[in-house]
């Protein structure tokens, strides 16, 4: 109940990776690369400890033989350990190989290694032993053990590559005892290796499953947070991201801005001749595009209200000149009109562009919903200013005329009384529908 339990809220979660089975890979070459590396990195640690107390025992037994057993004998076993010595000093270096956690036939390469050479060592040892009448076979089987243990960690999620080992020290024992096959320790100590061998292996096979599970939860648990970050990198700036970690105030101050306010006309009138869904795929449609523009030349979004579209150079995404990145968008979405009327089917759909520079104040307020947002008088001239440009136009104020080094089409200026500001002097340019979107460069940051 538990596995179906956890199966059911993965598939909840979306994450849609299937549960291998007990001898199959992940049917993407990729995330069964992915696994692999990253489970032979885990157990990295282990194989080092392992092979370090190895190679102390190894060294307890060079210095414990030679008060034991014959000259003769203390001389091969010195052979096969110092080999062994050899090979698990090795093991150890290779492990610090950038790409050791990509290859595991080094794995089974090593322990084959050793299990022959202590398979050589205990025949000495128990040639000695015997006319001591000991249990010799039952403490070989002990010693082989010990070693297929660690091989059934270290190999898995590699069954079979585990089971070809198995085999192949299965057979290097078996041809040390084929001298005592009808003696009765040998029957003994054969179940205790075949059993043992069976118990292993089941171990290789749980902990193999248990770690692809594991790594299924691991790996989603990752693409969840990396597309929580990019969500969360998608409403607010990384400087702001941050500090909202960090328990701090997000406000800043931007000294030259220039604040571009983008409004459709015509909306309402087509809002009443297309249904609710054809209108929302418009929009999106249009706001993607405008999205696109703003990338290209180096234009913060703000946000989208209704059929307006607010946006910024100069804040977040550094301008060499704001007034001029504002003009070449503006001109970028302006020129997407044709495209727009083609989608709805009508010609009387269109844009106004108001463009104003000067001071502004960001920051984000709030701890829901959370949203980085513009303030200040040049976002309300902006607005303003909006509703002064002709159709698919655009209306700038003198303080972004004065800062803009591309003054083309914007002729005679005009005193024109804003509501809420004033006064102010407004330069007007009126760009036809198709134009601009061929001749605009986006202009560096």
């Amino acid at each position: 109940m538990k596995v179906d339990g956890m199966r059911a809220w993965v598939s909840r979660m979306g994450w849609g990776v299937q549960q291998p089975g007990v001898f199959s890979r992940f049917a993407d070459s990729e995330t069964e690369e992915r696994y692999s590396a990253t489970a032979r990195a885990l157990r990295m640690p282990f194989v080092r400890l392992y092979c370090v107390i190895f190679m102390i025992v190894s060294l307890a037994y060079l210095i414990t033989n030679p008060n034991l057993v014959s000259q003769a004998q203390n001389a091969e076993l010195a052979i096969y350990l110092g080999a062994s010595l050899a090979v698990a000093g090795g093991y150890i270096c290779v492990t610090f190989w950038d790409a050791y956690v990509r290859h595991p036939i080094i794995d089974f390469i090593a322990l084959l290694l050793l299990s022959l050479l202590v398979g050589r060592a205990n025949y000495v040892l128990f040639e000695y032993l015997a006319g001591a009448d000991a249990g010799l076979h039952v403490v070989a089987v002990i010693n082989r053990l010990v070693l297929a243990a660690f091989a059934a960690v270290t190999l898995a999620g590699r069954p079979r590559l585990f089971v070809i080992w198995l085999v192949a020290d299965m057979l290097a024992w078996f041809g040390s005892a084929l001298n005592d096959l009808d003696q009765p320790a040998f029957i003994f100590a054969a179940l205790s290796y075949f059993g043992g061998s069976a118990v292993m292996f089941a171990i290789c096979l749980a902990v193999g499953r248990t770690s692809r599970s594991a790594f299924i939860l691991a790996d989603g648990l990752d693409n969840e947070r990396r597309k929580n970050e990019e969500l969360v990198h998608n409403m607010l700036p990384p400087a702001a991201v941050q500090r909202i970690r960090d328990g701090r105030v997000v406000a800043d101050s931007y000294a030259d801005a220039s604040v571009i306010f983008i409004d459709m006309v015509g909306f309402s009138m087509l809002a009443r001749r297309i249904s609710p869904g054809h209108l929302v795929e418009l929009l999106n449609s249009f706001f993607n595009q405008a999205d696109n523009l703003a990338a290209v030349h180096h234009i913060e979004k703000v946000k989208t209200v209704g059929d307006s579209y607010l946006a910024i150079a100069g804040g977040n995404i550094e301008s060499v000149n704001s007034a001029d990145s504002a003009i070449a968008f503006a001109r970028a979405v302006i020129g997407c009109v044709h495209e727009l009327r083609q989608v709805a089917g009508v010609d009387t759909v269109g844009l106004r562009v108001g463009i104003h520079s000067g001071p502004v104040v960001g920051g984000v307020i709030g701890a829901t919903r959370m949203a980085y947002d513009y303030w200040g008088d040049t976002v309300n001239i902006a607005a303003r200013l909006q509703g002064a440009a002709p159709f698919n136009g655009i209306a700038i104020s003198e303080s972004t005329w004065l800062r803009a080094r591309s003054r083309d089409d914007f002729g005679t200026p005009e005193t024109m009384t804003l509501k809420g500001v004033g006064d102010l002097t407004v330069y007007h340019a009126s760009i036809g529908p198709g134009e601009g979107e061929a001749t605009v460069e986006p202009v560096a940051a």
